[in-house]
């Protein structure tokens, strides 16, 4: 009558025993490690935007909240969040509302109406000549 004790079993053997499918126990464990990602960034941002008070001790951190910030929104965009930009859904403001015979109208008048300058490149030497006859300037390089 050998009465095996009962074994503590940790997160990973419970994980295995519950889910017989491989890539099931791959998707699971992957989704914690996201989560705990998420956890983690947040938190980071959390604490570059506010003060905490003096009697916890902690001193202030100077941090640029950047790649803790786009690790954020990349963890968020793998469980399908995704972050809404100024100007509509699309990410477009007014300049996205533009067609292109709008655009070609725009070149048009802008043609039309603002100076033009030619500017002709000779092969070595480089020359740089005006159109007034001034004498041509050599530039240094």
């Amino acid at each position: 009558m050998d009465k095996k004790p009962d074994e503590k079993k940790g997160f990973f053997k419970k994980l295995k025993e519950g889910v017989d499918d491989r890539e099931e126990q791959f998707a699971i464990l992957s989704t914690f490690v996201r989560l705990g990602i998420l956890v983690w960034s947040g938190g980071i941002l959390t604490l570059a935007y506010i003060k905490l008070p003096p009697a916890l001790g902690i001193p202030e951190q100077k941090l640029d909240p950047t790649f803790i910030a786009s690790v954020f929104t990349g963890v968020l965009a793998s469980f399908g969040v995704q972050t809404a930009k100024k100007g509509g859904a699309n990410g477009g403001g007014p300049a996205a509302s533009i067609t292109k015979a709008d655009m070609e109208r725009l070149i048009e008048a802008a043609s039309r109406t603002a100076p033009a300058q030619t500017i002709r490149i000779e092969q070595a030497p480089l020359v740089i000549k005006t159109d007034e006859g001034e004498p041509p300037v050599k530039p240094t390089i």
